[in-house]
């Protein structure tokens, strides 16, 4: 079976930094760490490769540092890895991530099984993985918590609802995007450690994928964002002096003003 887990490069840290005239997040890469939920994709997908035999790719579309991260992946079991990587793609919204991951699944030859995490912590859409679903003309199921089973034809999934789960069964190829609940990712063994430092990378530009220049980056982005910014953090220490009522009064207006 032929899997691919898509990885998304997400700040490491609170300290965003935003482009101010793009309004988008600058990505240096250099405090930068795999989105949590697409390490439990990336687990599933071992997993089932284990079980099923295959191969797993880990797929990324970001800027040249995101290699590290997808050397990481192959550390946790991933077989090789592919990064979509061009200034063209920068800026690019969900529908302009979306196609741009659509082409990498199609420089694949297309796969059995596409892995998403559900959302991404930096942006909180969830909107990636059913609209690459949708560009590749593929069935989908959303906030999956369990594959109870997997075959080369079908998968046996539960959905997370709103009062419970529902139990899905889904024809292959097929995207799964899933919950944190699904398992617990494995850390990175030391012979992969060794296999990822010269594991099968490729890098792939806009050219190379005969991308639409009018469906990718900022071109390609429909959401245009009127205004970003970082909250500012101040932390001030009031010093209150006086007699008990005092104090109380000068704590009870502090607090209406807090309020």
């Amino acid at each position: 079976m032929k899997i691919a887990v898509c990885i998304k490069q997400v700040p490491s840290t609170n300290e965003v930094h935003m482009d101010p005239v793009t309004n988008t997040i600058i990505r240096d890469g250099k405090q930068s760490v795999t989105n949590p939920f697409d390490t439990y994709a990336l687990e599933q997908a071992v997993q089932i490769k284990d079980h099923l035999g295959g191969e797993v790719i880990a797929l990324s579309m970001g800027i040249p540092a995101t290699e590290r991260l997808l050397r990481d992946a192959t550390s946790r079991g991933a077989d090789r890895s592919l990064l979509l990587s061009d200034r063209s793609f920068a800026g690019a919204d969900t529908l302009a991530t979306s196609y741009t991951l659509s082409l990498g699944i199609r420089e694949l030859g297309g796969v059995d099984l596409i892995l998403c995490g559900k959302m991404a912590v930096d942006g909180d859409t969830a909107q990636i993985g059913p609209e690459l679903a949708e560009q590749l003309g593929l069935p989908h199921v959303t906030d999956v918590l369990a594959i109870d089973a997997i075959d080369e034809q079908t998968v046996l999934c539960r959905k997370a609802t709103d009062n419970g789960y529902q139990r899905l069964k889904v024809t292959l190829p097929a995207l799964l995007t899933v919950v944190k609940d699904l398992n617990m990712p494995r850390m990175s063994s030391l012979p992969g450690i060794l296999y990822s430092l010269d594991s099968p990378f490729e890098s792939k530009t806009a050219a190379d994928l005969s991308a639409d220049p009018a469906r990718i980056g900022l071109n390609g982005s429909p959401t245009q964002v009127v205004r970003t910014y970082v909250p500012q953090r101040i932390r001030e220490a009031i010093v209150l002096e006086g007699d008990e009522s005092q104090l109380a009064e000068d704590l009870l207006n502090i607090y209406s003003e807090v309020i």
